[in-house]
């Protein structure tokens, strides 16, 4: 394997979490899960190895961690915000949020800060609306955000 993630460890890890399921595809989602959370993310080779040792095509593996939104293929920073952009936010100013939080920290949506403090998302629905605009990081839930909040917010955060 051609990655800086692998060393002799990770590979033990990896091996280990892949033969829990004996080369038997129905397992596939749950190694994918054990995977990221052993590594943090699921990078390229992780995936070839995953085919491998479930016996499925690499193709199937790599369909499957791009349709569920669970599952990242680049570095995620400690941090996740996450900006509501369903109707309710948007109307109230998710929008102007979005940007304010990209253009502060020099990201795009779906990126990772260089010192990989932060990740930024987009959601389109936190099922809060009677608190919108609502910005969540990791699992702390702000609600009636406005763009002057959001350096306040983010110093919580190191």
């Amino acid at each position: 394997m051609e990655s800086i993630l692998f060393n002799e460890e990770n590979i033990a890890i990896l091996k280990e979490i892949i033969s829990k399921y004996g080369g038997r595809p129905e397992g596939l989602i749950e190694v994918l899960h054990q995977a990221q959370e052993a590594f943090g993310y699921i990078p390229k080779d992780v995936l070839v190895e995953i085919a491998r040792g479930l016996n499925v095509p690499l193709t199937r593996v790599y369909g499957v961690v791009t349709f569920y939104n669970l599952f990242t293929m680049v570095p995620k920073g400690k941090h996740t915000i996450s900006v509501c952009l369903g109707t309710s936010c948007y109307v109230r100013g998710g929008k102007r949020i979005m940007e304010h939080v990209k253009d502060l920290l020099q990201i795009e949506d779906g990126g990772t800060t260089e010192d990989r403090r932060f990740s930024l998302d987009v959601v389109r629905c936190v099922g809060a609306c009677a608190l919108s605009p609502v910005v969540t990081v990791d699992d702390d839930v702000y609600s009636h955000v406005t763009v002057t909040k959001i350096p306040e917010i983010l110093s919580k955060y190191e």
